[in-house]
């Protein structure tokens, strides 16, 4: 619909455009036929000839043909070229039909090369000249004879100018449309690469719950080999449902392995972990405190994984972006979730539009982990993230 309402728009532009230009030369080469001062009717002794009504026909052809000039250029400046030709050949001054050619011309320099641009010029140029000064009814050099190759040069350059304008113009545009592009084949990328490194962290949580119970339940069997029937079967069939089910699991996950980074060597990251991680940010230039409210407690293994990244990934940010600032880690244990937050003292939200695929990663991780996670402009100034992490539901 708006393009549709663009085209309509140019339609009639380009339509006044010609009327425009139809009352320039047809009405002007009138007036020139038909000066109003008696003194202007001879011009250095050379009467001014008075063109029958069908001549100015010839000029308005050449005229109208400005309607296709964006579309066929070169044809257009071939009729601009033939019916201002005519016109001149028949001994008629032609100083205001001259403005359709020259229109022409400069159509054709911006929409095509150099080289042709200068070649249609010259083809403009010599032409009309050499009629202008056989055929003048002004004398040789009377008249437009001197102006028109000033004109047409004229013309050429500021095509070739505009030309120029616009190719960098594109450039430019298609400079700013491929980094667009980049940066959000970026961050797909890297929320992609999140994904991938949930669902191998939530792989390596499971296969070792699963592993526990086989063993486990291998164990209690072994243990006491004296436990009633129902039970010793019960106990077998939790040991082979788990076998089985690690197996499903493993054979499942296995291509996100593969497409994903090698196996790890090191165990899966928790809260265990987060006096290292504020170590190593208060090193980087990001001092960090931590306060917990609350009865600490292990959490599931989702949640506390979870938790840590949620809080790298905030402070990963903060010193990225916020730098210098500082930051506060704050672990509120209550009511049966884990609520987490994580405030920088820096400038606020970003207002980069290509960020935030790592708040988009971390609410995967948050919603992941059966909680939710908001962000924002802290209470006192900086960026905030605040996730709630239910470990009883989990």
């Amino acid at each position: 619909m708006a393009e549709s309402a663009r085209a309509g728009t140019r339609r009639l532009r380009n339509a006044l455009f010609v009327v425009l230009m139809l009352l320039l030369t047809v009405g002007g080469s009138l007036g020139e036929a038909y000066p109003i001062q008696p003194d202007d009717q001879v011009y250095q002794g050379h009467p001014v000839p008075v063109p029958p009504w069908w001549a100015a026909l010839f000029v308005a052809a050449a005229t109208l043909a400005l309607a296709w000039r964006r579309s066929r250029p070169w044809p257009v400046l071939g009729v601009s070229l033939t019916g201002v030709g005519i016109y001149t050949a028949l001994g008629y001054v032609n100083g205001a039909a001259l403005l359709a050619p020259l229109v022409a011309l400069f159509t054709v320099a911006v929409l095509s090369p150099v080289r042709d641009a200068i070649l249609a010029g010259v083809a403009t140029v010599v032409p009309l000249g050499v009629l202008t000064a056989v055929v003048n009814p002004l004398g040789t050099f009377g008249g437009t004879f001197p102006v028109f190759p000033v004109t047409a040069g004229l013309a050429v350059v500021s095509g070739i100018a505009v030309a120029n304008r616009r190719g960098r113009l594109t450039a430019l545009q298609a400079r700013a449309e491929l980094a667009e592009r980049t940066r959000d084949e970026e961050a797909r990328r890297q929320v992609d690469a999140e994904r991938l490194r949930i669902a191998r962290e939530l792989h390596d949580v499971v296969a070792h719950t699963m592993s526990t119970i086989n063993v486990q339940a291998g164990a209690a069997a072994y243990a006491h080999p004296g436990l009633p029937e129902p039970v010793t079967r019960a106990l077998a069939e939790i040991k082979d449902a788990s076998k089985r089910g690690l197996g499903e699991l493993r054979a499942i996950l296995a291509v996100l392995r593969q497409v994903d980074q090698d196996e790890p060597t090191q165990p899966v990251p928790g809260l265990h972990a987060l006096g290292s991680l504020v170590a190593t940010m208060t090193a980087a230039g990001l001092p960090t405190v931590v306060h917990t409210t609350g009865a600490e407690r292990p959490l599931p293994a989702p949640v506390d994984v979870a938790a840590y990244r949620i809080i790298q990934e905030s402070l990963t940010n903060a010193l990225r972006h916020a730098a210098p600032a500082t930051a506060t880690v704050t672990l509120a244990y209550a009511g049966g979730h884990l609520d987490l937050d994580v405030t920088d003292t820096g400038p606020g939200p970003s207002a980069d539009p290509g960020a935030g695929h790592g708040i988009r990663g971390m609410t995967e991780r948050a919603t992941a982990a059966g909680g939710t996670l908001t962000t924002g402009p802290g209470a006192c100034g900086g960026f905030r993230v605040h996730a709630r992490l239910p470990w009883e539901a989990s």
